[in-house]
């Protein structure tokens, strides 16, 4: 049976999210509002939105998340571990932070782990949240990812960007948990409706990242 006995529950799993192109700063408040009015865990955004987040969500318990290397993961760690230390100036509390999808497939392992530790590093003991674009790894694959984010130091395990062909399903999550059971782990992509939701922390998802969170507390 379920931990999760009725929709509002889930609020404290949820990072509340805008990532797309033409998120706009008015449509960031709002977000702002909703997460503190329903107790959201975090909001999560782009880069650019890091001091408005942080100011309107001061005095709240709502975490500033803000995505880095996103949403490729293909970029230097040098260059992630800037905008990782450039967002936590600006008052992030959370780094969601996306591999280098290509060099684990390749087998570049010593990179994968390098590039993870620069944000970890560069995060200065605020969390980071390792996205390991499930959709692209075998299970192979996926259990190396979440054992190369445990040794660079991460906190938490995701399963996608949302901008992948597909997100987060039950299975996946499962496999991260067992994986790495001393990290978290953290469900996002398509994750639009309470039952949704409820499956992924159910295989043991300590977040939910979604922008279609109203819906899933049942507040849409």
């Amino acid at each position: 049976m379920s931990t999760i006995t009725n929709p509002g529950q889930l609020a404290a799993y949820i990072d509340h999210t805008i990532l797309k192109a033409t998120a706009t700063p008015d449509q960031v408040r709002t977000l702002c509002q909703e997460a503190i009015d329903h107790e959201f865990a975090a909001v999560c955004v782009n880069a650019g939105y890091t001091e408005l987040v942080a100011g309107l969500l001061s005095g709240s318990q709502v975490e500033t998340c803000v995505v880095v290397g996103f949403p490729l993961g293909a970029g230097t760690p040098e260059a992630k571990a800037a905008e990782t230390a450039d967002a936590v100036k600006r008052g992030a509390d959370e780094v969601d932070t996306v591999i280098n999808v290509g060099m684990l497939k390749s087998g570049e392992l010593d990179y994968v782990e390098r590039d993870i530790r620069a944000v970890v590093e560069a995060a200065n003991g605020k969390t980071v949240k390792v996205i390991i674009e499930a959709c692209y790894l075998t299970d192979d694959e996926k259990v190396t990812a979440c054992q190369l984010s445990e040794k660079a130091g991460a906190h938490f395990v995701k399963t996608s960007t949302g901008f992948g062909p597909s997100g987060a399903t039950p299975e996946d999550v499962a496999l991260m948990r067992k994986t790495v059971p001393n990290l978290k782990v953290k469900a996002a992509g398509g994750i639009r409706d309470t039952a949704t939701a409820i499956a992924m922390v159910d295989a043991g998802a300590d977040r939910i990242g979604a922008s279609a969170s109203l819906a899933i507390i049942g507040k849409a």
